[in-house]
């Protein structure tokens, strides 16, 4: 491997990503998520976490070895062009250019990783979920869909109501999350729900009509348990679900939220 080598991702790496599971670690999902087929192996590099540096090269090779990465095919002049303008740029150059690529909007992803602490819960008793969703339909769908999966669902589409829903006992063994709420930021009720005594521990999926790869990372390294963009087919995220929680196979066909 070479600074100036570009990857991207196989359709095994795709998948990966849109699955709806995934037993990849924490640097290898970011990598997975920052790979765009244009920036070099130094611009990723440059664009992580200090912390993560150490494990780059490794994470890349286990990536490799896995067959979800492969060597992206550029023309011989971009090639030359890159490796000259490398020898002059230095690393914050390198790691603002990384975060233009992650600032793009459009990105698709549906991924989860089961859930190793979850709140107790008394055998015999339905599981709890809220929905926070400011699109009224789209958040009933999901509550009938979840209802029938054998859920006791709760909604919520603005700050009052996830407070109040918050509050409310049962604790929830399953809260869905909008990223953009009208007067609210999913990301700060993730934070949140972090610090707070009795929800720390509850499993947190993401959801977002207006994806980009920042958001993505930004959730998963904020504590999401899963993360997936909008439209999605409800068997997709009932499989999100299932992963995140450790259930079986969906009892039945899904429907489309589209």
């Amino acid at each position: 491997m070479h600074d100036n080598d570009v990857y991207t991702l196989t359709a095994r790496g795709q998948e990966e990503l849109r699955s709806g599971a995934t037993t990849l670690g924490p640097s290898e999902i970011e990598l997975l998520v920052r790979i765009d087929g244009s920036l070099t192996l130094k611009q990723l590099r440059a664009g992580m976490a200090v912390e993560a540096e150490g494990i780059f090269t490794a994470a890349v090779m286990r990536l490799l070895d896995k067959g979800m990465l492969t060597l992206a095919t550029v023309d011989p002049f971009t090639e030359q062009f890159n490796a000259s303008m490398n020898q002059f740029v230095v690393n914050e150059a390198e790691a603002d250019t990384g975060a233009a690529s992650l600032k793009k909007a459009g990105y698709f992803v549906r991924i989860a990783r089961p859930r190793s602490q979850t709140p107790p819960r008394q055998p015999g008793t339905p599981l709890s979920a809220i929905v926070v969703d400011d699109e009224p339909m789209l958040a009933k769908f999901i509550q009938s869909y979840l209802s029938f999966e054998g859920f006791q669902v709760r909604l919520a589409s603005n700050r009052a109501e996830v407070v109040a829903e918050f509050r409310k006992l049962p604790v929830p063994d399953l809260i869905l999350l909008d990223v953009v709420l009208p007067d609210a930021d999913g990301f700060d009720i993730l934070l949140r729900l972090r610090q707070h005594p009795a929800l720390k521990n509850v499993p947190v999926i993401m959801l977002t009509g207006k994806a980009t790869r920042e958001a993505v990372l930004k959730g998963l390294a904020g504590g999401a348990d899963g993360y997936v963009t909008k439209p999605f087919e409800a068997d997709a995220l009932m499989h999100v679900v299932r992963t995140v929680l450790g259930m079986g196979e969906p009892k039945g066909p899904g429907l489309s939220l589209l």
